[in-house]
């Protein structure tokens, strides 16, 4: 059995009430602090970015940012609140394109503000921020919904920076759970791209794409998966992209993202 079988959406997400424990208590205080403000003003966003992608992947990786995402509508409003808050503008630090998206930290602690892609391809709507909703530290807040965590990511493969292992490990966490029909029409004249991930993933985890929706690969003219080949050809598959530990499909040795009263009810039963 794939990750993307073991646990659903809503499991996963219940592992974001370790987010006080995991991240540094200054950097988290930074995070909840500006999270709650924005819901005490009424400013709707949602945590996208690496958290979102590795949340539902079931991996944990503490980076020093949070990617907060509004409408266009809301944005200066939002950017106005962090500079409130203490934070200040990443700009004076290195120059950044401020089209899409607004940076801002605190020491190590990043805030990034978007409200739409780094190519313009597309502006956050309404549908954005109606992802799940998670809890931590008895705040309650929305994630990016997968299939827009996907796509955002989708066209992130620049030659110092690909997004495509985060959505490699978004597929095999949650791949036959998406609402693919939706990310399809998102992605619209641009599906093709959305074929190559397919494409990769087929390859690289056979396994898990054979969990995908059978219709997907006649939709986009890929031969289906090959037959399961089990951890080992994922694995071999994975250290040609690159040698260190980056899939979960590989079984690589990624941080879970479990609850303790989960690992140690696990252990109590072996």
């Amino acid at each position: 059995m794939t990750a993307a079988a073991r646990a659903t959406i809503p499991q996963k997400i219940e592992s974001c009430s370790l987010w006080p424990e995991r991240f540094g208590s200054e950097q988290w205080a930074v995070y909840r602090g500006v999270m709650a403000e924005a819901f005490r003003v009424g400013i709707p966003f949602a945590v996208g970015g690496g958290l979102a992608a590795m949340t539902y992947a079931g991996l944990w990786r503490n980076t020093k940012d949070i990617d907060l995402y509004v409408r266009p509508s809301d944005r200066e409003r939002m950017a106005r609140l962090l500079l409130d808050a203490g934070l200040r503008d990443y700009y004076e630090k290195l120059a950044y394109d401020r089209n899409w998206i607004f940076r801002t930290y605190n020491a190590d602690t990043i805030v990034d503000l978007m409200w739409g892609m780094a190519n313009e391809r597309a502006w956050v709507d309404d549908g954005w921020l109606q992802g799940p909703i998670a809890e931590a530290d008895g705040l309650e807040f929305r994630l990016l919904p997968p299939e827009e965590a996907l796509w955002s990511k989708l066209y992130v493969l620049q030659h110092d920076r690909s997004d495509w292992p985060d959505t490699f490990n978004l597929l095999n966490g949650v791949g036959p759970q998406l609402d693919w029909n939706h990310l399809i029409q998102r992605t619209g004249k641009d599906a093709r791209l959305l074929a190559g991930l397919l494409c990769v993933y087929a390859w690289l985890a056979p396994d898990g794409a054979r969990e995908l929706p059978e219709w997907l690969w006649s939709e986009f003219g890929i031969s289906e998966p090959e037959e399961p080949g089990g951890e080992d050809v994922t694995r071999q598959r994975a250290r040609l992209l690159d040698s260190r530990p980056w899939f979960s499909g590989a079984g690589h040795a990624l941080e879970p993202l479990v609850k303790r009263s989960e690992a140690s009810e696990c252990s109590s039963e072996q």
